[in-house]
């Protein structure tokens, strides 16, 4: 297994992963590279070349099975196990992402969830009690925080990226349209409905 993967690798196993995902929710067990090229729109070919670079997954006219596939992937990417996530915003869009099981699926857990508003402070969102931000610091040491999601207004997302990083945490999700500064060891990705859906014009339009 190389050491790091390419951009493009990555990337695109992170998609097969969805697509496997979501495969197996609805109760498949396995899948072929032409299904999940059709929900990609990632040549067959190179799905079939992108996986075997790390090992014999599937059979010729059965395909992959999902279960192992799953696995195997996870552990490419190195996201095998669990992982904990501080979400910030207990909001419409916190509360929506908060009762998402999208990020249980692929291992994540959402451990906490922090609100400067009085109004929401205390208020149970599943099986979570929104705290007040103050707590932060002392969240991030005893829970094991690694992951930062942002469901906030853009004017308060740089503070709490800033603290983030104070607090050690190395990989910020930012669903606010601030353009967050960080430093170089600190990842961010930005999700902005507006950019996917011209992403998604552009290869319609070509």
């Amino acid at each position: 297994m190389p050491d790091q993967l390419t951009l493009g690798v990555a990337a695109r196993l992170s998609r097969y992963l969805q697509v496997l995902t979501q495969a197996k929710r609805m109760g498949k067990t396995s899948i072929s590279s032409q299904a999940i090229s059709e929900y990609t729109n990632v040549n067959p070919t190179q799905i079939r070349r992108d996986l075997s670079g790390f090992g014999k997954f599937g059979k010729r006219g059965v395909g992959y099975d999902i279960d192992t596939l799953i696995a195997q992937i996870r552990k490419i990417l190195r996201t095998s196990g669990q992982h904990n996530i501080a979400l910030f915003g207990a909001g419409n869009l916190g509360q929506a992402i908060a009762g998402s099981g999208a990020f249980a699926d692929h291992g994540f857990r959402i451990s906490a969830i922090f609100d400067t508003d009085p109004d929401k402070i205390g208020l149970r969102i599943g099986d979570l009690t929104v705290r007040h931000y103050s707590e932060l610091p002392l969240v991030v040491e005893n829970e094991g925080i690694e992951v930062g999601v942002l469901a906030i207004p853009a004017v308060a997302a740089q503070q709490v990226a800033d603290d983030l990083v104070a607090s050690g945490v190395k990989i910020i999700f930012n669903y606010s349209d601030a353009l967050l500064s960080v430093p170089s060891d600190v990842t961010v990705h930005t999700s902005s409905p507006a950019v996917e859906l011209l992403y998604a014009l552009y290869f319609y339009l070509t």
